[in-house]
């Protein structure tokens, strides 16, 4: 686990360079004024937290000769400096995806990443115990990470420990819209797996919608949206609206760009209307 510092054009060779022979470090020119900057901070908080790396802050207008010397013309401006030398770089804010992409393209490794690879080993070995374990002291180390907390809510909803799943997603913000969609989902898999588990009724209607609710949390997303689309178009009423919002829960997990979403929100819109 890495750290923040501020760093000054001081103690710069000292703080920065010198120590990127060891690690990589990051450094972020900001500005108190800049709107981005501010946007920026916390998630490069949450990069040393979360990665091998160093991540130094320079306020442009209290550290001149710095500004002048990397020739700092935009900001947010971060660099990755290794063994003295910027490496990479980049101007602005960057959305989770591409700075993932960008810190992987600097070789700078994710503790978090190369901890739940062995948890998905464990898995594919079969091996449930240890990886609910594991999923838990991640759980505990990283309290505030909402991509954490979202995957191993999938995990528990997998094992049927649904309290768990909830008891995980609960506390984050549901009013985070970054994640918004995500815990939506999350909740509609706790539903269906209680539905999957315990089927509400036996008319061919009710088997069908528990049919989807098990196709779902296998992964059988388009077979399910098939079964779910069929429901609406023959009883729309059938648990409160519940095989449309089935529809848009699996919208959710696979994101708007998903080819099955786009393909199926225009089937769905045609069965609704």
């Amino acid at each position: 686990m890495g750290y923040s510092i501020e760093v000054y054009d001081h103690n710069f060779e000292e703080e920065v360079l010198a120590k990127s022979y060891e690690t990589p470090i990051i450094v972020d020119f900001f500005a108190t004024w800049c709107g981005p900057c501010q946007m920026l901070k916390p998630i490069l908080e949450n990069v040393a937290k979360e990665y091998d790396c160093i991540v130094a802050k320079v306020n442009v207008e209290e550290n001149q000769y710095l500004a002048q010397a990397f020739k700092i013309e935009g900001i947010p401006d971060v660099k990755v400096i290794k063994e003295g030398k910027v490496v990479d770089s980049f101007v602005g804010v960057l959305p989770d995806d591409q700075l993932a992409e960008f810190l992987a393209k600097c070789n700078i490794s994710s503790r978090i990443d190369e901890r739940v690879a062995a948890i998905k080993t464990n898995i594919s070995a079969g091996e449930l115990e240890q990886a609910e374990q594991q999923w838990r002291s991640l759980l505990q180390d990283y309290p505030d990470n909402p991509k954490l907390a979202i995957a191993a809510a999938k995990f528990f909803i997998g094992i049927d420990r649904l309290e768990d799943a909830e008891a995980v997603i609960s506390k984050l913000d549901e009013f985070d819209k970054n994640y918004e969609a995500q815990l939506k989902a999350i909740r509609s898999l706790i539903y269906f797996r209680k539905e999957a588990i315990h089927p509400s009724g036996d008319r061919e209607i009710d088997r069908q919608f528990s049919k989807a609710a098990a196709l779902t949390l296998e992964g059988q997303y388009e077979q399910a949206l098939k079964l779910f689309i069929d429901i609406v178009e023959t009883d729309r009423t059938y648990k409160n609206d519940g095989a449309r919002k089935g529809a848009i829960a699996i919208f959710d997990l696979l994101g708007n760009d998903h080819p099955l979403t786009k393909e199926y929100r225009k089937k769905l819109m045609l069965a609704l209307y």
